[in-house]
């Protein structure tokens, strides 16, 4: 067994990496997050060329604006910023868990060394029979 990938360590490490982000909030520090671009998600989406050019992990920036606007709610991160010459704004939201590494200036200060899994999602149910079908 994983030790790293158990539901107790993704929830001790979640927190960690909650509680660490709640404190350079509050100390108003800018830092940087490595996450992986898979779980990320756009808001307006990004254009092609712009998401093409992302590696597999990218590193975020914060501050200025973009520390201003991020938001930490449950498991989730997000904030707004600017991709590419043109500057296009989209709010970028992630997992907790999709977050690698949390730097302060070039200190890495957060390590996460769990993989984020993207929750499989159950099927629904559209009428009253399958409804019935489901209980039994």
């Amino acid at each position: 067994m994983n030790l790293l990938q158990t539901p107790e360590y993704q929830a001790l490490i979640t927190e960690h990496i909650s509680n660490t982000i709640g404190y350079l909030f509050s100390k108003q520090q800018q830092f940087g997050v490595a996450c992986e671009v898979k779980h990320l998600h756009f808001e307006p989406e990004l254009p092609k060329e712009l998401k093409e050019g992302f590696n597999d992990t990218v590193l975020f920036i914060l501050s200025g604006y973009t520390l201003d606007s991020a938001i930490l709610e449950d498991d989730s991160f997000s904030f707004e910023a600017g991709f590419g010459p043109e500057n296009f704004g989209s709010t970028v939201s992630m997992p907790l868990l999709a977050i690698r590494q949390i730097l302060v200036g070039d200190n890495p200060i957060v390590l996460n060394l769990s993989r984020y899994e993207k929750p499989l999602e159950k099927p629904k149910v559209t009428s009253s029979k399958n409804s019935m079908e489901a209980l039994l």
